[in-house]
């Protein structure tokens, strides 16, 4: 599907950008996209690829759980370890985000206190060589009305300092494993409903095996996702 409305586009892979910024609430599953993108451009960007894991938080998933998948997709990974939980920033980002030969995807840690740590490279992520992503999940308490969305937004765009004109929205209807897609269907209705008079979502998000019928339920792209993070007790 080519076009301003194709998938590839809502994206950002329009050779156009070549920075990705994925912010969020803690439980989102921001860090889910995000490494599902993060393979999606070792397989078809044609530049290296380096995502950083900047979640500086204890959530009980991080996207550097997904370390040895991703490098085995050919994707470079960096974090920085964690001393005592002390909130300590990976090196590097900077040079990377100014590096045209190279395909940069930045996990943020949730919430405004997470997307402090990206304050400092706010003139890299408001140029148009960068996407910024902000994931909705309509089954979280804090993305159920928009006050609180908005509530949350405005922090992280304040601490963060990325302009709203730089930000697409992207609504994640997932409750992990066990999502239906009646649930992807309804989660994607109920965020609409809520955002889509002040900011139109870009694209929604489904488990690859649900992916091929949301899309053909739902008005905008849907990606699909295989699950990466998920309690070692689920198969």
């Amino acid at each position: 599907m080519d076009g301003k409305n194709s998938l590839p586009s809502v994206l950002g892979l329009d050779g156009i950008r070549n920075n990705f910024v994925f912010l969020g609430e803690a439980g989102s599953g921001k860090s889910e996209i995000a490494i599902n993108f993060a393979q999606i451009l070792a397989r078809h960007g044609g530049r290296p690829v380096h995502f950083f894991d900047l979640d500086m938080t204890k959530p009980l998933f991080r996207s550097r759980d997904a370390g040895a998948e991703l490098e085995q997709a050919g994707v470079t990974v960096h974090y920085q370890e964690q001393f005592m939980d002390a909130p300590t920033l990976v090196g590097g980002v900077s040079p990377m985000l100014r590096d045209e030969n190279s395909l940069v995807v930045l996990d943020v840690g949730g919430d405004h206190i997470g997307a402090r740590s990206i304050g400092g490279f706010a003139p890299q992520l408001n140029r148009p060589s960068t996407a910024v992503f902000y994931v909705i999940n309509a089954y979280r308490p804090w993305s159920d009305t928009i006050e609180h969305i908005d509530g949350t937004l405005g922090k992280i765009l304040g601490m963060s300092h990325v302009n709203l004109t730089q930000l697409s929205l992207v609504a994640n209807p997932n409750n992990g494993p066990s999502t239906t897609l009646d649930e992807v269907v309804d989660g994607y209705h109920k965020t609409d409903s809520l955002v889509g008079e002040y900011l139109p979502l870009s694209f929604a998000c489904a488990r690859e095996e649900l992916a091929g019928e949301a899309a053909k339920r739902l008005p905008i792209p849907v990606f699909p996702l295989r699950l990466a993070l998920t309690y070692p007790w689920v198969n």
